[in-house]
């Protein structure tokens, strides 16, 4: 069992003992669902797919992504 603190900004750290028995790495989706007033976090096969970064970046990229996510045209 892992023992963790919610930040001012509702995040909370996955305790390394919880993060090995579940094999979790950077990057990896988590899904969390509500079971009897209880949090159950788990590990998910989704992958969402990363927008390039850098000063670059405009809005109008960012909408095109989302377009080509849902299916739209390139």
């Amino acid at each position: 069992m892992g023992i963790t603190r919610v930040t001012r900004n509702y995040q909370v750290t996955i305790p390394s003992d919880v993060r090995k028995k579940l094999g979790i790495r950077i990057g990896d989706i988590l899904v969390i669902e509500i079971e009897d007033g209880k949090a159950i976090i788990k590990k998910s096969n989704l992958e969402l797919p990363l927008l390039p970064g850098g000063k670059e970046l405009k809005v109008e990229d960012i909408e095109e992504a989302i377009r080509r996510g849902q299916g739209g045209e390139e």
